[in-house]
């Protein structure tokens, strides 16, 4: 690694900062791109409010900011937001913020009357900070995108998922990829082809409420195969236990599943633990709670692609071609 945060090309100067949301895979990706983290004083005063002051010149410079909207999801925001403005204030050239969980993002309509589009707010809050684009992975739902007047790089973490599974070499005519609804249809579509001929199945759910999941029926052959059941987030694992348990009732051998975001709220571990969900293959988007553990995660980096994506967008640069054009998963 080279002793400096800056790394140049001609006159352009790149800076990576991290917020306090996940440092672990700040510094990874700064270790792919052989630079040190940027310098950067972040504080919460007694009465909540977050402070923060670079502590080293941006002027001119291409920054981008790490921060995931993981718990305390507000906070990890507000921070976000600040280090935005601090960034505009001091005369960075281009800023970028690197969301690879983009919290509120599964609020992206209205359900039912007097609710708020919060995915709109938030977009709109990044841009009036003074973001110049936004890089996230895997949304819950591509319209996302629209809500933004700037650019958005929108990763996606299914080929590294499926590379884990495909050195399992599980025979193809004894996978079947599940998804746990209708809407993630096509992106358990793109995951099975990632993995060659393999079947695929769905879950038919209702939800009668915020975070509680119904499983209504499997559609789809899934007896005496291996099932893996392909979302975008894990949040109270409501879904992934519940249809664990009706792919078994179904005659399935085992059960895995294959997230790019573990959020993992409420009794989210232990209904993991206690489900026969035989391993959860998560990404690093978001940081595990340490103070809850089970041997069923597998926590595969995205630090990589992170890093690639914001090489090519420094040096402007085409970021599909990282996906060899196969990024689109809406």
């Amino acid at each position: 690694m080279i002793s400096s945060s800056i790394l140049t090309q001609n006159s352009k100067r790149l800076m990576l900062f991290c917020g306090r949301s996940n440092p672990d895979l700040g510094q990874k990706i700064a270790d792919q791109l052989q630079i040190m983290l940027g310098d950067i004083e972040t504080t919460t005063f007694s009465n909540g409010e977050i402070y923060m002051r670079y502590r080293e010149n941006v002027r001119g410079s291409d920054v981008f900011l790490i921060q995931s909207t993981s718990p305390p999801v507000n906070d990890n925001l507000m921070e976000l937001l600040i280090m935005i403005q601090a960034a505009r204030l001091a005369s960075a050239r281009r800023i970028t913020a690197v969301m690879p969980w983009l919290g509120y993002c599964r609020q992206d309509k209205k359900s039912a009357g007097r609710e708020p589009i919060t995915a709109k707010l938030v977009a709109d809050l990044l841009q009036v900070a003074g973001a110049d684009r936004v890089l996230t992975m895997d949304l819950h739902q591509g319209q996302v995108q629209g809500f933004f007047n700037i650019p958005v790089d929108h990763m996606t973490a299914l080929s590294i998922l499926a590379g884990y599974f495909r050195l399992k070499q599980i025979p193809e005519d004894e996978m079947v990829v599940v998804s746990p609804d209708v809407g993630g249809s096509k992106r358990a579509k793109k995951f099975a082809d990632k993995l060659g001929a393999v079947d695929l199945a769905i879950l038919n759910k209702t939800r009668p409420e915020h975070n509680v999941a119904e499983i209504m029926e499997v559609i789809g052959n899934v007896k005496g195969k291996t099932a893996i059941m392909v979302d975008d987030i894990i949040d109270t694992a409501g879904t992934i236990t519940a249809g664990a348990e009706v792919l078994m009732d179904m005659g399935a051998r085992e059960v895995y599943v294959a997230a790019t975001h573990p959020v993992l709220s409420g009794p989210s571990y232990e209904l993991l633990e206690q489900s026969p969900v035989k391993e959860m293959v998560v990404t690093d988007t978001l940081p595990l709670n340490l103070e809850k553990k089970t041997s069923k995660i597998r926590v595969l980096s995205i630090a990589s692609t992170l890093a690639d994506t914001i090489q090519s967008v420094f040096r402007d640069e085409s970021v599909s071609k990282l996906f060899e054009g196969n990024d689109q998963l809406f």
